[in-house]
């Protein structure tokens, strides 16, 4: 019976991990809400003019995702306006996050993502609550 009760309170206080604006500190998005991906093949998928000089033998390992990709929330106005492709600004201090396509983007690991609810990791504090 004691084990019962470790076990719930163990999962009651297991933390979340959450995204906040580097500039205001806003919650902009949870772990729960991350659409994931399977990484692509680095630079070898994007087009010879967007590749890096350096990398063409193509045998260096590809870099981590520079984004997360994200469900629509609520707070992603030009999504409630019905943009089809717009900049993603923080309601709180109008900062850029990110973008967004409905017909979808690439990231930076090759991989294609459709829809495409991107925030850039460089704009965001990784926090647990």
């Amino acid at each position: 019976m004691a084990e019962t009760s470790i076990s719930e309170s163990e999962t009651a206080t297991k933390s979340q991990l959450i995204y906040r604006c580097k500039k205001c500190r806003r919650i902009v998005a949870s772990e729960d809400i991350i659409v994931p991906h399977e990484r692509g093949k680095g630079e070898s998928c994007f087009k010879w003019s967007k590749r890096d000089r350096e990398s063409w033998d193509n045998k260096k390992q590809p870099a981590d995702c520079t984004s997360i990709f994200v469900e629509p929330m609520k707070w992603m106005q030009p999504v409630q306006e019905g943009q089809v492709e717009e900049k993603l600004v923080c309601m709180g201090c109008k900062a850029r996050l990110g973008y967004f396509n409905w017909a979808g983007m690439q990231c930076s690991c090759g991989a294609w993502i459709n829809p495409a609810f991107q925030l850039q990791k460089s704009k965001l504090d990784e926090c647990f609550m």
